[in-house]
């Protein structure tokens, strides 16, 4: 944990920002992978975790808006317990070390509910994205589970996502450990990123990093040989000669903080001249990209500058075709470039998704592109700062998209068809490191990531 000292000033924080009702944050409960006892490894709510630090099951928090008092719920362990557990700091030892004086057995949570809606306050909380909070949420509240999510409390949403977007120099010094490890995780992936290995086996080694450095998978590992599929969480392949491995993978640390790290490479010892045709133009749109950051910068506009680029390079290619601009404004880039550029990163690898990406990633009254491709950028307000961010351009040639947009002619005018069918067994490149932006510019976290096009040998022989 933090010190005390702080879960206390981000409390402080909120409860000046809201100034009315009671905010109720429930911690997650264990979640069984087949009965009660054999649990899936324990993951607290990132909300939780920002105001009250604690990361144990069964445990839930309530913040008085109008006095700033916090109370801690939760049960104590029996003997029978303690027998597997062994011993656990009781809930008020907890509670003191975030600096919380009042703790309460958890049943008490209902009757302190009842009496602030008896007394017609407002009683705040978050939408849930476990079912089991949702149903508890219910029970307590007195919502169907179905409209449990609709009762959320956009205020609390809106002034939690504005702290927590903000990071703290404890945090950014958290999230840089944690893209240290991720670049070790990394290097380790090149170097076993050879003719004849598993890609199963390259993720296992990828979880074995992480939990020996103290933390865990901040997502699961997405290590392919067909990077064209964006979300591969599959690890069926054996590596080839002649193939490309793409590695997204990233840390968490023992506090939750995430990295979130992409890297391509060649198997064989160099990229082919396709494959480095394609990789230089990512990875100009990746430098472009991260060039084009500071504050007061949309970030839809920092997407469109790696759009741009990727777009030219297609053309250069022959793929793509046409004036850049007019292309741009229909999505043709979307063909090979299918997402956003980035997303924002802290306690969640998607920092606060969960929230609702309308009011982390967007500003009042800013609508989502219903565009395809453009839909897909989670992020597009204009950059603060203190917001991490992930910078991530890829190029991909998806054979049942190139197929689908012919069929239908789409942006016909701006795509060779002809020639994109000689690039169908290509797979795809991605490059992504995180990003803070400051009061003057941006910087990278971490230490720099190994760059295939020039470090490649250099890693492979450790």
């Amino acid at each position: 944990m933090f010190s005390r000292e702080v879960y206390e000033a981000r409390r402080r924080v909120l409860a000046g920002r809201l100034q009315n009702g009671l905010m109720l944050f429930p911690g997650n409960g264990e979640s069984p992978m087949n009965y009660a006892d054999n649990a899936y490894p324990f993951r607290q709510d990132s909300t939780f975790l920002y105001y009250f630090g604690l990361s144990q099951p069964e445990l839930a928090a309530v913040l008085d808006a109008e006095t700033g008092q916090a109370t801690l719920f939760g049960d104590e362990l029996t003997l029978d317990m303690i027998v597997w557990t062994g011993y656990v700091p009781t809930v008020a030892e907890r509670a003191a070390g975030v600096g919380v004086a009042e703790t309460r057995p958890l049943a008490a949570l209902r009757e302190v509910v009842q009496a602030a809606r008896a007394a017609g306050r407002e009683v705040h909380y978050l939408p849930p994205y476990r079912a089991d909070t949702a149903l508890w949420l219910s029970e307590l509240l007195g919502h169907a589970p179905r409209e449990i999510a609709q009762h959320a409390s956009v205020e609390l949403i809106k002034v939690v996502v504005d702290q927590r977007a903000h990071k703290a120099p404890e945090e950014i010094a958290e999230i840089e450990q944690a893209v240290a490890v991720s670049v070790g995780m990394h290097e380790a992936g090149m170097r076993m990123a050879r003719p004849g290995v598993t890609e199963r086996a390259i993720a296992a080694e990828m979880a074995r990093i992480a939990s020996a450095s103290g933390g865990r998978l901040s997502y699961p590992v997405i290590g392919t040989v067909n990077g064209q599929t964006l979300h591969n969480h599959g690890y069926p392949g054996t590596l080839a000669s002649g193939n490309l491995y793409l590695l997204d993978a990233g840390a968490e640390t023992e506090l939750g903080y995430a990295g979130d790290l992409t890297s391509t490479c060649p198997v064989s010892e160099a990229f082919t001249e396709r494959q480095q045709a394609v990789y230089q133009v990512m990875l100009n749109a990746y430098e472009a990209a991260t060039k084009a950051l500071a504050p007061g910068v949309p970030n839809r506009a920092v997407h469109f500058v790696a759009a741009r680029v990727i777009f030219e390079g297609m053309k250069d290619l022959g793929i793509m075709k046409g004036d850049t601009d007019a292309a741009l404004a229909t999505g043709a880039h979307a063909l090979v470039f299918p997402h956003g550029l980035g997303h924002m990163l802290g306690l969640d690898v998607h920092d606060m998704e969960n929230l609702g990406e309308q009011y982390v990633g967007y500003g009042e009254g800013e609508a989502r592109s219903k565009q395809f491709g453009l839909k897909s950028l989670r992020l597009a307000r204009p950059l603060e700062p203190g917001f991490v961010l992930t910078i991530e351009p890829g190029i991909y040639f998806i054979p049942q998209l190139i197929d689908s947009w012919r069929a239908e002619g789409r942006c016909a005018e701006f795509i060779n068809f002809a020639e994109a069918d000689k690039w169908r067994d290509f797979s795809g490149v991605r490059s992504e490191e995180n990003w803070l932006i400051t009061s003057d510019g941006a910087r990278r976290l971490g230490p720099r990531k190994p760059q295939p096009v020039e470090e490649m040998a250099a890693v492979r022989a450790g």
